[in-house]
């Protein structure tokens, strides 16, 4: 089964980031931090957004962006740059069942040379002209639920259960 791959460079908020660990866990979607980090993976704050979750979520962590082109091989060509700054909207795109979905820090987004260069594939979620941006977690999900829209949400749980009681 391809796994979808969610790429933070430079996060800085540590419940943004417990919160997309989380996320990840529920979609068995890889995690990539790209340091530096604006906290340590064994901050408070990134464990009680993560919830008990933290310890199943398949993480990798990076020196910098050089570090993980260099162990993630097939991520060029297959990567979508989230950014306020993009022409095309996210749900525009036909998203790979391996493709690497990346998201700036709180307060810069991604390097604009790291957009430049990859401006084909840079990506936005439309929103009013007055905000600077969304939520970077709320950002993750909306990018990352179309992705698995369109694919089926293969392999996920589509129905769910009452607890007491039964659906008629």
């Amino acid at each position: 089964m391809a796994k979808l791959n969610i790429v933070l460079h430079e996060p800085e908020i540590p419940a943004n980031t417990g919160n997309i660990g989380r996320t990840c866990v529920a979609t068995n979607t890889r995690l990539h931090l790209i340091e530096p980090l604006g906290f340590k993976l064994n901050e408070k704050a990134l464990k009680r957004a993560g919830l008990d979750y933290w310890d199943k979520l398949d993480v990798h962590v990076y020196s910098d962006y050089q570090d993980f082109l260099e162990k993630n091989p097939d991520a060029p060509g297959k990567m979508y740059f989230a950014t306020t700054k993009a022409h095309k909207v996210y749900s525009e795109v036909d998203y790979e069942p391996d493709c690497y979905l990346m998201f700036g820090k709180e307060s810069g987004g991604i390097p604009e040379e790291i957009l430049l260069e990859n401006q084909e594939t840079a990506i936005r979620i439309p929103m009013m002209n007055d905000i600077r941006s969304l939520n970077l977690s709320n950002s993750v999900a909306i990018v990352l639920y179309e992705a698995l829209r369109q694919h089926n949400f293969d392999h996920m749980q589509l129905g769910g259960h009452l607890t007491r009681y039964e659906w008629k």
